[in-house]
């Protein structure tokens, strides 16, 4: 069976441990073991975890080409797209399960079952453990999965690895690299719950002034422990006789530094999934001065990596649908970069007014309905704020305001608007409103005015 040849080869021969030259640690130096099972114990993994794969999987996806550099949408839409597992609605938990495997694992296998003409039908998201991968003689990726009945191919297996050293073919464990630094906060939350489910004053001992039988020192401990043992009775007030006493040898958690110690490792769990330290809900780590900021920091250095991987890993499906070579598949984070309503509606007014944005795009960015009528789909040009087919007035408004300064400077104005190239327009022959007001003109007999002048 291939689970057998699985196991033979990651099998440990006593050759293997002898070569080693060193004893097996079975658990880390904190004292615990932690594997990809049970590392969600940490409730700050669990939160690290949960936060990145809840957030892209909620994004929305749609598929896109490229035509003379524009984005379209590709259509129609293949339905993988919208539910990749046709055993869940929605592909939020389709790709949630892919970033689990890649942030615990460090690598994520995904099955794709396709028809006959070559289309995907179906995607399903291994578990990375029962995965082999090797090279072939051309160099191309084998994988060996337990269930399958043969060795499976890239047309057959989405493969995408997280870390990836140089000269390996599979990523690196989160868990496996960071087993230390975790099993310190298994142990640092072990401990917490080891102190309260004992009581706070339990650890110590008794000095008794007189000898005591085996026994009468059993039944004073069990008597004493029975009575103030588990968080429910720490409260209880103790009660000794006969000259015994109580010296308690517990470390003080705070003298200890326990809870520093807790909260370094909540620090260490965000280091090592680059989460800000806020978002675990670490007191005293965000001064709210910018959230917008915190956001942009948080997609741009967390978030984006891993969309990016998503992206690149499963766009090359639509080369198997006519006409999607060139096709991409596109997650949408503008959501998670929204500003408050003031600072929106601020980008919104100069996108308007620099002539990039029609009020329907405002509008759809929105969530609004669109305007209907060609003016709310057409961009305005900047500064004059007339539709771009106006633009025209503006510009040979400008023109006539050079053609005026120029015959105000004593040039020709036929030439000048020959110069500027607007077309020779007729003039009633009357001087310039500056020499002669409109009022005084008989517009029976303009030429009057020259006459009384010659007069």
């Amino acid at each position: 069976m291939v689970f057998n040849k699985l196991w033979e080869e990651r099998a440990i021969s006593f050759q293997t441990i002898f070569e080693t030259g060193d004893d097996i640690a079975f658990s880390s130096n904190a004292g615990t073991n932690v594997t990809e099972e049970n590392v969600y114990q940490i409730a700050a993994v669990w939160s690290a975890v949960s936060l990145i794969s809840d957030t892209i999987g909620t994004l929305p996806v749609d598929v896109f080409f490229r035509d003379d550099g524009n984005r379209r949408p590709f259509r129609p839409k293949p339905s993988w797209v919208a539910q990749p597992d046709v055993n869940f609605n929605g592909h939020s938990t389709f790709y949630k399960s892919v970033l689990v495997s890649l942030l615990i694992d460090g690598n994520a296998f995904i099955r794709v079952f396709s028809n006959r003409r070559g289309e995907v039908v179906n995607l399903n998201v291994l578990n990375p453990n029962t995965v082999e991968v090797k090279r072939n003689g051309e160099g191309r990726f084998i994988f060996t999965v337990v269930g399958e009945d043969k060795p499976l191919t890239s047309e057959e297996i989405v493969y995408i690895p997280d870390l990836l050293k140089p000269g390996q073919i599979r990523g690196v464990s989160r868990v496996g690299a960071m087993r230390e630094n975790l099993s310190l906060a298994k142990a640092l939350e072990s401990y917490a719950a080891t102190f309260f489910g004992s009581g706070t004053t339990l650890h110590g001992v008794i000095e008794y002034p007189g000898a005591l039988t085996l026994e009468q020192a059993e039944n004073l401990r069990s008597s004493f422990d029975n009575a103030h043992k588990g968080w429910r009775k720490s409260g209880r007030t103790g009660i000794l006789s006969g000259g015994a006493s109580f010296k308690a040898t517990q470390a003080d958690p705070e003298k200890s530094q326990a809870l520093e110690a807790r909260r370094m490792a909540v620090e260490d769990v965000a280091r090592i999934f680059r989460i800000p330290s806020h978002m675990l809900n670490l007191p005293g780590t965000n001064t709210y001065s910018s959230v917008e900021q915190n956001m942009i920091q948080f997609v741009t250095h967390t978030l984006r990596p891993y969309v990016t991987l998503l992206e690149d890993s499963m766009s090359p499906l639509m080369s198997r649908y006519p006409g999607g070579a060139d096709a991409f598949i596109k997650f949408n984070m503008t959501a998670l970069l929204r500003a408050d309503t003031q600072v929106r509606f601020a980008a919104y007014s100069t996108g308007l007014q620099s002539g990039f944005l029609t009020i329907n795009d405002v509008r759809s960015l929105e969530d609004l309905t669109a305007q209907t009528g060609d003016a709310a789909s057409q961009v305005r040009v900047p500064l004059a704020n007339v539709n771009l087919s106006e633009s025209g007035v503006r510009a040979q408004r400008e023109k006539v305001g050079m053609v005026r300064d120029l015959v105000f400077a004593g040039f020709s104005p036929a030439e000048a608007m020959e110069m500027v190239g607007l077309p020779p327009v007729a003039h009633t022959g009357l001087p310039s409103v500056q020499l002669q007001g409109v009022a005084q003109v008989d517009p029976e007999n303009p030429d009057s005015v020259y006459k009384d002048e010659v007069q």
